[in-house]
């Protein structure tokens, strides 16, 4: 009697397991929201992008709140702003070790948490809750030594992921594989992945990927050279050879990666690699939902897709993703799966820590107290809801910003400089109404609302205001 008792809790523990969906969550790197084919950009193939939109909901005014790799990240993991979780910048930030991180609440959910791809915050991925990793690929164990300048594409200095490699199961650098992002980088980050895709499993499965692409430096992936060239490239529509004024990060390693003042010849020929990376990420994701196919589970798995930030790339005069305009601070965010309704979109604010509680929800695992982002599974059920106001943005302690609607208000702190947008009538942010003297009512209720939201997070930035 124990036996068959035994034997009967194992088999509904199976059938709960098997009913419970999965969860496919794909992360790049420097992304811009307008870099999706069937979204409106006819230069760029992205059939499984494509795929997704025409499958799934797109949010159009998805936000990363914090245009930087690694707190943009940590937001993703804790669910909560960086003023909560205690990483704003690159300076070495550890995440709150009282937050319950996102993979720790699936494994408590019964889910198998794994991860492939780049890791930028602290600890490890199996130390912040998820069970194995493949294609781990993190800083250090390169050969180049310090003060040595490496070349890339067309003679320029690499920057960016500088001795980056990636590392086994001991942690030991896999030399073979490259130093730094290469050809192949996005591709191995994928093959981790299908490592994972191809076990059978008794439990329902987490697998959160993070592709380096379409992060600096910029390379060609293999075949792609031809596919993609300046001359078939188009400039931004607010292309500019220098931002009108000091955004406040002038000096930073992104904008040190063209010289001043931007060239058209220049900013194509980035663009014409860029779109070549994201084509090939494209390809990769292919290749995931391509297994989930042939095995029968994409049916019972939702599938997300977006980006830590997007990227200025000649945009404003600009390159780097450290600004509060739409081409960086909006990410592209798909999500598609059981029950959503196909090639819906929605106007409706997200950010990129609300995927914790969403993906909670759609598990049926309890969210967190820890955790202060907010589902947006009442989104998904109608895309015509609205769950947060507005929208804010902030940057170090030198640009903050918020969207109300079609209006967007950006804060330049160390200057005491606004700008004001209409978004509806400037999709690409060229017409600055700050002075105009029909908006300064709109400016002060806009400025009134930016204060009220940076004081409850204790942001030292307005408290030194005041």
């Amino acid at each position: 009697m124990i036996r068959w008792i035994l034997s009967l809790t194992l088999i509904l523990v199976w059938q709960l397991n098997a009913a419970k969906p999965n969860f496919l969550v794909i992360v790049t790197d420097d992304q811009r929201p307008d870099t999706i084919g069937v979204l409106g950009n006819p230069r760029i193939d992205t059939p499984n992008f494509d795929w997704l939109v025409r499958n799934g909901i797109t949010f159009e005014n998805f936000i990363c709140s914090n245009p930087l790799c690694v707190p943009s990240r940590a937001e993703i993991l804790t669910g909560c702003s960086g003023f909560r979780n205690g990483v704003l910048g690159m300076g070495g930030e550890k995440m709150d070790p009282k937050l319950i991180l996102w993979p720790t609440a699936m494994k408590s959910g019964g889910y198998a948490t794994w991860y492939s791809g780049k890791w930028m915050n602290d600890g490890q991925p199996v130390t912040r809750g998820y069970d194995e990793t493949r294609a781990l690929f993190t800083g250090g164990g390169g050969t180049w030594k310090r003060g040595e300048e490496v070349r890339g594409r067309k003679g320029r200095v690499i920057t960016g992921y500088r001795n980056w490699t990636f590392k086994n199961a001991e942690g030991k650098p896999d030399l073979g594989k490259g130093i730094g992002l290469a050809p192949l980088t996005d591709k191995y980050i994928a093959d981790g992945a299908l490592e994972f895709l191809r076990r059978k499993t008794d439990k329902p499965f987490f697998l959160h990927v993070n592709f380096t692409g379409p992060h600096d430096p910029l390379v060609y992936p293999p075949g792609y050279e031809k596919k993609y060239n300046a001359a078939n490239m188009k400039l931004p529509s607010n292309f500019l050879s220098r931002h009108p004024f000091d955004h406040g990060n002038f000096d930073g390693r992104d904008e040190r990666l063209l010289p001043w003042p931007r060239t058209k010849a220049d900013v194509l020929d980035e663009l014409a690699v860029y779109y070549a990376v994201i084509d090939n990420i494209d390809k990769q994701v292919g290749r995931l939902l391509g297994q989930l196919r042939a095995d029968g589970r994409l049916k019972n798995t939702y599938v997300i897709f977006t980006s830590d930030h997007g990227l200025a790339i000649g945009s404003h005069g600009l390159m780097g993703k450290q600004n509060m305009y739409d081409h960086t601070i909006r990410v592209p965010f798909l999500i598609a799966g059981p029950g959503i309704a196909k090639g819906q979109r929605t106007k409706a604010f997200g950010y990129l820590r609300d995927m914790y509680p969403t993906v909670c929800e759609l598990a049926g695992i309890g969210t967190p107290e820890t955790v202060q982002a907010k589902s947006l599974v009442p989104v998904l059920r109608n895309p015509k809801k609205f769950i947060h106001e507005a929208g804010y943005g902030y940057f170090r302690d030198v640009q903050r910003m918020v969207q109300v609607g079609q209006w967007k208000l950006v804060f330049y702190a160390p200057i005491n400089r606004y700008q004001l947008f209409d978004l509806k009538v400037d999709p690409h942010e060229m017409n600055d109404l700050i002075k105009a003297k029909s908006c300064q009512a709109r400016v002060a209720v806009m400025r009134q609302s930016l204060s009220k939201w940076f004081n409850e997070q204790e942001d030292a930035v307005f408290q030194s205001l005041e």
